[in-house]
């Protein structure tokens, strides 16, 4: 259940969106989404003329109480709602969207959007941190005190306590919840106060905000989060930083007309493919395949020292011999790749002394072409590369999928 000043539109990725073409979405939106653009640019979308044309990366861009939910395709006639449990299931395959055992059977909003769930896995694990208790740590602190304790800053005392004879102007260490892991998921729980417009959702936030003790307001930057140290006592604060830094640093306020901010959780539909492909051959391949991701070489470099790399997207070891696989997130038309993909992975071939090389694309059905690479100075040495076409779920069981993958491709390495 949501507000009723919430609105959602959804389309697919590569659509445009003009004001107009839905009711919902108007003059105003653009313009924020224009500002947001800047001169910089961004990776989610591109301008056109009165419009906004969304790429390959999906998800949702909320602007005001306006929810933006951009769904991977590869035809035309997949329903919104399939879609949708498509692409939540790969997220939390690749622990993108995550939900711990101890969480989930304890969540109590029932929605399918992608932002009312980041928001409620939010707030129940800051519910569980609350009930545990909220991490203590020392820190130093200097303050004005009825106490002599730590160190004297004679030059303050003087200025501050001419008068007031009985303080000290002292810096010491104290021992409280005043730390940067608290600061963050408490900016991080204000700024959903701000932005949520689910009803579902509102109490649990106001509760929280009441049990919460106050923190400092602090500037958060993604030189914040490389600040932070894990260790046993703040693991349990790992899903709830995650989901904050993914908040806190995506948020983009309207600060010139304070209104119309501009959330944006979207990912590269690309790298979510190859990531559930990688994910999915780890789970389920046995023990004897050693399978890694984006394993990089070296393959040119300048007089200056500069180097350039490759890194096919999945290296594959068994038994001395080496297999490489290159997701698509992709629609081949019949069973020609295009020719830089090949190219690319001819190169692999050669590179990585591969025994068996793979173009992966998304597909209604399962189909693989094999084909071989030709090269007149190897005469009677076969470089096998073939296109594989992996079939989409019709149901949302990502698990059985994932075995699926993982039978159909190590099926064919080798063969």
């Amino acid at each position: 259940m949501t507000s009723p000043g919430r609105h959602i539109i959804t389309i697919f990725e590569h659509q445009s969106l003009k004001p107009g073409s839905s009711k919902d979405f108007e003059e105003r939106h653009l313009l924020a989404l224009q500002r947001y653009y800047g001169e910089k640019g961004t990776r989610y979308f591109s301008l056109i003329h009165n419009g906004v044309k969304f790429n390959q990366h999906v998800g949702i861009i909320q602007v005001d109480s306006l929810v933006i939910e951009v769904l991977p395709k590869t035809d035309q006639t997949s329903d919104a709602g399939h879609w949708r449990k498509l692409l939540i299931g790969m997220l939390r395959a690749i622990k993108t969207l995550s939900v711990h055992t101890s969480s989930s059977s304890d969540l109590k909003l029932k929605s399918n959007s992608i932002l009312d769930l980041y928001f409620e896995i939010f707030i129940t694990e800051l519910e569980q941190l609350v009930h545990k208790g909220l991490i203590k740590q020392y820190r130093r602190q200097e303050e004005n005190s009825l106490a002599l304790k730590g160190k004297l800053i004679f030059t303050k005392h003087i200025q501050q306590n001419l008068v007031h004879k009985e303080q000290f102007y002292v810096n010491h260490q104290t021992y409280d919840r005043q730390n940067l892991f608290n600061q963050i998921i408490y900016k991080a729980l204000r700024l959903v106060r701000n932005i949520n417009t689910s009803s579902a959702l509102q109490s649990r936030i106001g509760s929280l905000l009441l049990n919460f003790p106050e923190m400092d307001d602090i500037k958060v930057t993604e030189t914040t989060f490389n600040r932070l140290q894990f260790n046993r006592k703040t693991e349990c604060y790992r899903e709830a930083i995650n989901i904050s830094m993914l908040l806190l640093l995506n948020y983009h306020p309207d600060i010139s007309r304070g209104q119309n901010h501009i959330l944006a959780l979207m990912f590269d539909m690309n790298s979510l493919w190859e990531r559930f492909v990688l994910s999915s051959l780890k789970k389920y391949a046995p023990d004897d395949y050693l399978i890694k991701g984006q394993v990089k070489k070296a393959f040119w470099e300048s007089e200056l020292k500069t180097k350039v790399g490759m890194e096919p997207d999945i290296v594959i070891h068994r038994s001395e011999r080496t297999y490489i696989l290159d997701t698509k997130w992709k629609m081949v038309n019949g069973n020609r790749p295009s020719d830089d993909d090949l190219k690319q992975m001819y190169v692999y071939t050669k590179y990585f002394e591969s025994s068996y090389t793979a173009l992966v694309y998304p597909d209604d059905s399962y189909a693989t072409s094999h084909g071989s690479f030709l090269h007149e100075k190897d005469e009677g040495k076969s470089y096998p590369c073939s296109l594989i076409k992996l079939k989409l779920p019709n149901a949302s069981n990502l698990i059985s999928w994932q075995k699926e993958i993982c039978n159909e491709l190590l099926t064919h390495l080798g063969s």
